[in-house]
């Protein structure tokens, strides 16, 4: 029989956050630490490690482990407020997380009992879960053509070759989403120091510079049986575990949203000159100016409200999930993440429209909320989330059940 069985590294010992409430206090806490520092670790491309030490000893990690392992089980709109909260202060530190979200509700999904008894307490002990998900020059992103095929002895070799595989730099297992045998999909949890398995820092994006979503090289690796999970299996019924994956990428952007609107505020307030025209002593006081960042801020609380409304409606879906409820969950976060995208990139932009010339200067480092809202709001075309809301409200035709909706 299989044992299940840990990474060679120490157990890292965490907190355990025991209610909603305190959840949100420690992201907060969280987020006022983190900030000072978010323009610098951008600009010098600084690997936020000890922060995420930090993350991890806080205990947040494991909010959303059930009631029956120990674990707080916050409601969806708790976990997107933290992600909301900590995007603000650093959405590459937000982002680094969202995957290890995402695969402890593969195994709330399709985790055997005892599966889910060993990985929530490594959850809980701290230790962080990273992805091996996508991959390049496919046909399209479910093309995924990582194998996973049983090396005669009750266990499983892993082949492939992973992309943007955020998080798995600083994780101690890599979940990796590979067709069996079968061709139906699987998550197998790996050790990030299992043999056969490289992690590459090759991340060159414009934005969110520090989360080295680089390369994972996975050769001949060996996976014992009882660390696979039949994850095909999660979208034969009505699901919300692309509800919760969008959530948070829209509470992201989000949070970036927000960021970018109080730096521009500070900076308009502190470091502008008026336009002459305006016959203003400051530049906050120009009409035109208070005009724009009025504007800027119904967008932002717009977004805001949004995606609090979208939380709400995957956490009455979980309440009773059906083929109905579910659908009408997807609707709103596939909603939320429609406005909520393009408003964090227009917001990126905006900081230099309201700021004038001298906010352009390298050294301020203000572009990077452009580019950090450029590129994580690239992760899936919100287009095509349109179109499903059309669908939806004109002929009341449900979502597609997958794992990006």
């Amino acid at each position: 029989m299989t044992v299940l069985s840990a990474p060679g590294a120490g157990r890292r010992l965490a907190y355990v956050i025991t209610s909603d409430a305190e959840a949100l206090d420690v992201a907060r806490a969280l987020a006022a630490e983190f900030a000072p520092d978010a323009g610098a670790r951008d600009a010098e491309r600084r690997l936020p490690r000890a922060e995420l030490d930090r993350l991890s000893a806080s205990g947040l990690l494991g909010i959303t482990v059930p009631r029956e392992h120990g674990g707080a089980d916050v409601s969806t709109a708790t976990v997107t407020e933290v992600f909301r909260l900590l995007a603000v202060a650093d959405p590459n530190i937000a982002q680094i997380p969202q995957s290890h979200f995402v695969y402890v509700n593969v195994l709330r999904e399709q985790g055997t009992p005892e599966q889910q008894a060993f990985f929530f307490a490594e959850v809980l002990a701290g230790r962080r879960f990273g992805n091996a998900q996508s991959e390049a020059g496919t046909r399209h992103v479910q093309d995924i053509r990582t194998r996973l095929v049983a090396d005669g002895a009750g266990g499983y070799v892993l082949s492939g070759l992973k992309h943007y595989c955020t998080g798995a730099l600083f994780a101690d297992w890599i979940p990796v989403l590979a067709r069996g045998e079968d061709e139906n999909l699987y998550v197998a949890y790996v050790p990030a120091d299992a043999p056969g398995v490289s992690v590459l820092d090759d991340w060159e994006g414009m934005g969110q510079r520090t989360t080295a979503s680089g390369t994972v090289r996975l050769d001949e690796v060996r996976v014992p049986a009882a660390h696979v999970v039949p994850h095909h299996l999660t979208f034969t019924r009505p699901q919300l575990h692309g509800a919760l994956a969008q959530i948070l990428h829209a509470a992201i952007d989000t949070g970036i949203a927000r960021a970018a609107l109080q730096d521009a505020a500070e900076f308009v307030r502190t470091r502008s000159r008026p336009w002459f025209e305006s016959g203003c002593q400051t530049a906050a006081e120009d009409p035109l100016v208070i005009q724009r960042f009025g504007e800027l801020a119904i967008r932002v609380r717009a977004a805001e409200a949004l995606l609090a409304e979208a939380a709400r409606a995957v956490d009455a879906a979980r309440e009773h999930l059906t083929d109905d409820s579910a659908a009408a969950a997807s609707i709103a976060v596939a909603t939320a993440k429609a406005f909520v995208d393009p408003v964090a990139v227009e917001l990126g932009s905006a900081v230099f429209e309201v700021s004038g010339t001298r906010s352009s200067l390298d050294g301020l480092n203000l572009h990077r909320h452009w580019r950090n809202a450029r590129t994580h709001t690239l992760h899936d075309p919100v287009r095509w989330k349109v179109q499903h809301i059309g669908r939806y409200v004109l002929n009341g035709t449900r979502p597609p059940r997958h794992g990006l909706l």
